[in-house]
């Protein structure tokens, strides 16, 4: 995920006093105060309006009960006699249940992403919503302590912004009617189209053109340009073709976006990226890779990625230390693709073999480089394996960054270059292939200065595999997020592409049902 990292994403002071203090066992069992002579206290008002305001967050004051809360509330404090004490205790316990169920979610996230990432197990964190909740109204510091309760990054609160911003959309005019097809496959500059203007409109609204151009008789000029930019901020190729891709994003409805900004903000919720100074995060729908420093003037890096198939090979989504690379890598190929795809095309291509740069491995490890049917059928039993040598054909080109998961999954180059230009770039087996190796050797190497951008190419074209191992562990996050604020604060909408967004939105909605 874009990510942008400062020392602002580090846990507040607020909350760090908090979580210690909720971490203890004192006073554990004593309740909130919530009224003051039988009214519900300043408190008791702040937590009502915190939790109308759950929305803001992508939640829902369902939930919580607010409305139902603000009426019992509202009747007590207007009430012609103070509210009995039995009466007090029940709406206290009410309000407490509904404050801690709120803290909850915003720091922990409404469902444990194991449900629906069996590979995802993140660090647990530490806090206790009811002691959290109980020291907030004692300390006068409810509104602020809701807030640090949610995640403390940029991101987070970019697109609670972008979310207010999108609800207001929801009621355009502009935005309710689809745009028509095209005429013919797609429509290019100096052609003409049905509804220029209702496009002009469309684009504008979302904020893609200058409300004051002219639609103009044909497509093309400052409309095409504004196409562009929304494509950009779609994932599509910036080409200004008003194609049946393009126009499929933009006659997506509004809530459909509201739903993809509610989704990233509780994933957010859940994934841990406060845990690291450095570190680097792949987000799989954007097709990219940042890496970042909390320095003052640190490193941000991105670059593109290509990440596993959706059909059959994608990406498991976890978190990882990068412990190693290694320089001018063999490729072991994994025994379902040599099984799968390597043995029988070498059955039909015997000169792909040395073409290639590919050798048998026997179980003592050593190397075997005659084929032969015996030996591919010893392949097929898993007695022998099938790696490609160092050189500029191997598949993990020269470089590979190793951070040890059960899935076997690493980032590492290609010589297959031309297809980081691809709009879509679900290509690999399951691993991650990096566009600038050398770029992200020289941040994941920064505390080992020895290694100069001249000694990290020179390792890389050596042609001798060797493993470097890092000065201290580097965390990587293979994350997943279809919604994305950059570029000076403009909202990026990616594709669902593995359908993980479908899983979270059946989860919430399951949970929520079960829970009404």
């Amino acid at each position: 995920m874009n990510l942008r990292i400062s020392r602002g994403r580090r846990p507040g002071w607020l909350l760090c006093i908090l979580l210690l203090a909720a971490g203890g066992n004192a006073g554990a069992n004593e309740a909130a105060n919530w009224f003051a002579d039988g009214r519900p206290n300043a408190a008791a008002r702040q937590a009502v309006q915190l939790l109308q305001a759950a929305g803001g967050d992508g939640l829902d004051p369902g939930d919580y009960r607010a409305d139902a809360l603000a009426l019992a509330l509202g009747n007590a404090a207007s009430g012609a006699a103070p509210l009995p004490e039995a009466a007090q205790a029940g709406l206290s316990a009410d309000l407490s249940r509904a404050m801690e169920h709120l803290v909850s979610d915003l720091h922990f996230g409404r469902v444990n992403p194991r449900d629906i990432h069996a590979a995802f197990d993140i660090p647990k964190k530490q806090l206790d919503p009811a002691s959290y909740i109980r020291l907030a109204v004692a300390g006068n510091t409810l509104p602020a302590a809701v807030r640090a309760a949610a995640p403390q990054l940029p991101l987070y609160t970019s697109l609670r912004q972008a979310l207010r911003h999108y609800r207001t959309l929801q009621q355009h005019a502009d935005l309710q009617t689809p745009l028509p097809p095209p005429t013919g496959k797609a429509v290019a500059a100096g052609q003409p189209y049905a509804d220029l203007a209702g496009l002009a409109r469309r684009l504008a609204a979302l904020g893609d053109l200058d409300a004051a151009t002219p639609p103009g008789a044909q497509y093309g000029g400052a409309l095409m340009d504004g196409v562009k930019a929304f494509q950009r901020r779609h994932g599509l190729t910036p080409d200004g073709v008003l194609g049946k891709g393009t126009l499929a994003q933009l006659n997506t409805p509004v809530a459909a976006r509201i739903r993809q900004i509610e989704l990233t903000l509780e994933r957010l919720r859940w994934t841990p990226l406060l845990l690291a100074d450095r570190m680097i995060v792949v987000n799989i729908p954007e097709f990219a890779l940042h890496a970042y420093e909390l320095k003052e003037g640190g490193a941000h890096l991105s670059m593109n990625v290509i990440v596993g198939k959706a059909v059959n090979a994608r990406t498991p989504l976890f978190f990882e230390d990068m412990r190693h690379i290694e320089f001018s890598p063999y490729w072991n190929i994994p025994p379902s693709i040599a099984k799968a795809e390597t043995v029988p095309r070498l059955r039909r291509d015997p000169g792909h073999f040395d073409a290639q740069g590919l050798e048998f491995v026997g179980a003592d490890g050593a190397a075997i480089t005659t084929l032969s049917a015996a030996n591919l059928d010893a392949v097929a039993r898993g007695q022998l394996r099938i790696r490609q040598r160092p050189g500029p054909l191997n598949a993990l080109g020269d470089i590979k960054f190793i951070f040890p998961n059960s899935d076997n999954i690493y980032l590492h180059h290609t010589p297959a270059v031309t297809l980081f230009q691809r709009e879509r770039r679900d290509l690999s087996h399951g691993c991650i292939r990096v566009e600038a190796p050398v770029a992200l050797a020289k941040f994941v190497l920064q505390e080992q200065p020895e290694w100069t951008e001249d000694k990290i190419r020179a390792a890389m074209g050596d042609g001798k595999s060797s493993t470097l191992r890092l000065k201290h562990p580097l965390p990587v996050l293979i994350a997943y997020g279809t919604a994305m604020v950059k570029d000076q604060q403009k909202v990026y909408f990616y594709e669902d592409i593995y359908g993980n967004d479908k899983l979270l939105d059946r989860a919430l909605r399951a949970k929520q049902q079960a829970v009404r």
